[in-house]
């Protein structure tokens, strides 16, 4: 929804929602289609505009999880209706997920979101808003806790809506994180949660045939970033475990797939959006399956 260094406009995003629903919602026309999101730079952009209110007037983390889960979703659902056939209806669901009060990811940020920052810039707003920032690249931007996702509280609701061939946006950024209390109520926590374990908890729990995971990046890489770097075309779950991946990026899409083909069987697949076609039919990205395979690899992507 924007490209690295790309301004957190409105006119920006809704650009690339637009190229997002014409390479999805071919889609929709063969298969039940669930979507889901990411939200880090946009919860970012509602935390900083959170943090220029009086102390008072602040939001936690959960609401403005909720907040831009529903702004993105707007947008989806609305291009998919302006580009889709009369008679195909879509819906957006705020997507409650539950997580462990007790997760260690509370005493450890890690989840980056908002935009980045020289070393300089982050300096200064840590020390003025008491802002957790680490290292993205040559930048930097803020991290909040990332718990495990446990359960999707909409899944019943999830599943009616994909019966009656709805097409559903849900579990964005990864879905709005709570905790079940002793008394069995839900309350919000202040976090942000991996979208892509989120989704491939959601896929496990809806017994899904095929979890695809698009970016910006063509396909999952061994050494990535060196000169001799080899795109992985084909392999199992269990061999791709042989290989390490970054933390903030392609290491959570490659633990997602494996959680996913290993409980469901199926077919993972991670590549680029506008080859989300080609990587459904193996012929692009990568592909992840349960069962032994020999390592295929694309040299030149």
């Amino acid at each position: 929804m924007l490209h690295r260094g790309e301004a957190l406009t409105a006119a920006n995003q809704r650009h690339n929602i637009k190229i997002a629903v014409e390479a999805l919602a071919p889609l929709a026309l063969e298969h039940e289609l669930v979507i889901t999101h990411g939200n880090g730079p946009q919860v970012g952009l509602l935390a900083l505009q959170d943090a220029a209110m009086q102390r008072e007037l602040h939001y936690p983390l959960d609401v403005l999880d909720a907040e831009s889960e529903g702004m993105i979703g707007y947008l989806i659902e609305q291009e998919l209706n302006n580009f889709l056939p009369a008679g195909y209806r879509c819906a957006t669901l705020l997507t409650q997920t539950e997580v462990d009060a007790d997760d260690p990811a509370f005493q450890h940020p890690s989840k980056p979101i908002g935009p980045v920052y020289s070393d300089a810039q982050a300096r200064q707003i840590a020390a003025t808003r008491g802002w957790q920032m680490a290292a993205d690249g040559e930048h930097y931007r803020r991290v909040v806790p990332s718990p495990r996702p446990r359960r999707v509280m909409e899944l019943a609701v999830i599943e009616l809506l994909v019966e009656q061939r709805v097409i559903v946006i849900c579990a964005g950024g990864g879905g709005i994180p709570v905790v079940c209390r002793e008394d069995g109520h839900l309350v919000g926590v202040e976090a942000v949660i991996d979208k892509d374990l989120a989704s491939s908890l959601l896929a496990r729990e809806l017994e899904a045939d095929a979890f695809v995971m698009l970016t910006d990046v063509a396909a999952v890489f061994d050494r990535w970033g060196e000169a001799d770097a080899r795109a992985i075309r084909q392999i199992s779950a269990r061999q791709i475990g042989d290989f390490s991946f970054a933390a903030g990026s392609m290491a959570p899409k490659v633990e997602a797939a494996c959680e996913f083909v290993e409980q469901c069987g199926g077919f993972a697949g991670i590549g680029r959006l506008e080859d989300v076609q080609a990587v459904l039919n193996s012929e692009a990205g990568t592909v992840i399956t349960r069962d032994e395979a020999n390592i295929g690899w694309w040299e030149n992507l």
